[in-house]
């Protein structure tokens, strides 16, 4: 069966670019009206182009800039029926005493308060009109520990208030979902990659499916739970991390089997 997204009009936080740009792809081929929105405006109106949708200028950390946003797509395009909040930054793995104050914040700035902003500004809209689905891009980090002090907090802040606003908002028929992929092949990492600063063994073959993620992959994640195929599913964070998440207890007994 073909997910539809005929008549429904989506708005892409971060959808200029990596998994942003796949998921804005992937809602226009199930027939959605796609609203790129990144602070990239260039490379936002050409992925609007190629995909007959909508660009706008968005910071999500700027509070008045999503009001804006939420004005302008409201007016001019319609009312919103899903929100995808996949604006993000990452960071070094720094130990506590070389990772600066301001990249901790600067990474909570955007990852946790432009997750906050956009969902509470979208989402109030939906929840008076009875409808609506938002699906947070969250991150396998938010699961465990790693060496990434300020994002996997903030990313575990997304998982948490994930499950917070769809409890919020479920007897206003809104459903909030989130995400969380696993290492997934987007141009950053593929130029960590090519730059020697990322290892390509290590990435896929820490996976059960010793492989890495592809961005077409959590796209259509992020699709079925935001469509009807999903419709009594909220409050949930699926990992998207060709099962990462299930591999580090095995190395206690040798690692995972090779195939058979």
């Amino acid at each position: 069966m073909t997910t539809s997204l005929t008549g429904r009009i989506a708005v892409v936080t971060g959808g200029a670019s990596g998994i942003g740009e796949e998921i804005c792809r992937q809602y226009a081929e199930a027939g959605a009206t796609v609203v790129i929105a990144d602070r990239d405006r260039g490379r936002a109106d050409t992925v609007a182009k190629e995909l007959s949708g909508h660009a706008i200028t968005l910071d999500v950390t700027s509070e008045d800039s999503v009001n804006e946003a939420v004005a302008s797509v409201e007016g001019e395009v319609g009312p919103v029926d899903i929100l995808v909040t996949s604006a993000g930054v990452t960071q070094p793995p720094l130990s506590p005493e070389q990772l600066a104050q301001a990249t901790w914040d600067a990474v909570l700035d955007v990852d946790l308060r432009g997750t906050w902003l956009a969902a509470a500004a979208f989402g109030r809209n939906m929840a008076v009109r009875g409808h609506g689905s938002i699906v947070t891009i969250a991150s396998i980090a938010g699961m465990r520990s790693m060496p990434l002090h300020a994002y996997t907090p903030a990313k575990a802040a997304v998982i948490a208030l994930t499950a917070d606003l769809a409890a919020e908002w479920g007897r206003s028929g809104v459903r909030v979902n989130s995400v969380s992929p696993g290492y997934t092949l987007t141009p950053l990492l593929q130029e960590q990659i090519d730059n020697g600063d990322r290892d390509t063994t290590v990435l896929s073959g820490e996976s059960a499916l010793g492989r890495m993620v592809r961005t077409d992959e959590v796209a259509r994640a992020v699709l079925f739970l935001s469509s009807d195929d999903a419709s009594a599913i909220t409050g949930v964070n699926l990992p998207v991390d060709a099962g990462w998440l299930v591999t580090p207890s095995w190395h206690t007994y040798g690692g995972i089997r090779d195939k058979r």
